[in-house]
């Protein structure tokens, strides 16, 4: 049975627009992040998704009915959702007894399940709990990763949470940094089968120096998950969801176009020397040079040609010729 895919034609500029935000970028967006609650998610669970919830925040769309989704059985409700809000990042809550305080971390590649690992809550501290004070929504966080769980390339499923979980709270793109920009930092930590989070708030304080003294004070939430279960993708599958896309993101360069510091296009025109004597006007006789100026023309040119007249006759004769 073969199943053609099909495909989706615009019938007006709005669905045009809208189909043209989800096709294939090189520089890519801000990934969105949906947090589905499951038809047995207990309080614990529910709340450590609303502070993970809190830092993806504006890339953030939480579920507020509870849904009956297994993704490890079946995860085409989970895509038909991801599809449905745009969004290829995931995070699934349930509770029971066989895994209890579970969390279910995954992404989407052309809205089909690409990468999913399963995440039991061992300790978890609020963000409430942590009378500090908070960064701003949409902070951009500084990720730090330490363990040799990590670091390991043999440790294939590290490898890959490593990579999810950069993806999944990595934020917008960036080309420069300011210094007093970086005021959010998340800690991962790996320690054998686990994966402890933290969450701290850069100070920068005065140290007598150019380079300021950093502190870090943690701001919540603390959660310590431990590694259950994960369904990968293949390396094929992988590396085609990791390929750039094709004749996407290559500038052009337009002649005489530039650009100034505070983006302003600056075009360069070109204008050849323009002989106004050979313009063509209305032949009337207040444009048609007088009697003096005609017999100074013919003077001119008479110089010029008795000039070159001589300057040939001295090249016979070997003179020289000033």
């Amino acid at each position: 049975m073969v199943v053609l895919n099909r495909v989706v034609k615009p019938k007006n500029q709005r669905s045009k627009r809208a189909l043209e935000v989800r096709e294939p970028k090189a520089i890519e967006n801000t990934k969105t992040a949906i947090f589905v609650r499951g038809a047995t998610c207990n309080d614990l669970v529910f709340k450590c998704m609303k502070d993970i919830s809190a830092l993806k925040k504006p890339h953030s769309v939480s579920f507020n009915k509870k849904n009956d989704l297994r993704p490890f059985e079946d995860a085409t409700k989970m895509e038909f959702f991801c599809q449905k809000n745009d969004s290829s990042l995931f995070m699934f809550g349930n509770h029971n007894k066989k895994r209890p305080n579970n969390l279910i971390l995954g992404r989407m590649f052309d809205y089909h399940l690409l990468d999913m690992v399963e995440l039991g809550v061992e300790s978890y501290t609020p963000l409430q709990d942590f009378k500090t004070a908070k960064v701003a929504s949409g902070t951009k966080p500084c990720l730090m990763f330490a363990g040799d769980s990590f670091g390991d390339p043999a440790n294939q499923e590290f490898q890959r949470l490593k990579s999810l979980l950069i993806d999944f709270f990595r934020g917008p793109e960036v080309t420069n940094v300011r210094l007093a920009g970086i005021e959010h930092v998340l800690q991962f930590t790996s320690v054998d089968n686990k994966v402890l989070l933290r969450s701290y708030r850069i100070i920068l304080k005065k140290s007598g120096t150019r380079l300021p003294r950093v502190e870090l004070e943690e701001i919540g939430p603390s959660v310590d998950w431990v590694v259950r279960r994960s369904q990968l993708a293949s390396e094929d599958l992988f590396k085609t969801a990791c390929k750039r896309v094709k004749n996407i993101g290559k500038v052009r360069k337009v002649k005489n176009i530039s650009e100034d510091d505070l983006g302003n296009k600056m075009g360069r025109v070109h204008v050849p020397a323009q002989e106004i004597k050979k313009i063509q006007t209305r032949k009337i006789k207040a444009l048609k040079p007088s009697k003096e100026e005609k017999m100074e023309e013919i003077k001119k040119k008479k110089e010029k040609a008795e000039a070159s007249r001589q300057t040939a006759v001295g090249r016979v004769f070997g003179e020289d010729v000033d």
